[in-house]
């Protein structure tokens, strides 16, 4: 087994329908621009409220990616 070293970096990702969306978009995203991302953790959680409920996921991820040897 080889050893890693990784590199953290901090993203947010939003959706209209749910938290689970809205880590996926972030993920997807990040993974078009960053390589060998092997992790996440969600850090932060948020949302907005309109009239009749709740409009707009949003949630703040680390998201951990191996340097390339």
């Amino acid at each position: 087994m080889s050893d890693h070293v990784y590199k953290i970096t901090e993203i947010v990702g939003s959706s209209e329908k749910s938290i689970e969306d809205a880590i996926k978009t972030a993920i997807s995203r990040a993974s078009e621009t960053l390589r060998n991302l092997r992790w996440f953790e969600v850090m932060q959680i948020r949302g907005h409220i309109g009239d009749d409920g709740v409009h707009h996921y949003q949630v703040t991820l680390k998201v951990g990616f191996t340097l390339g040897a």
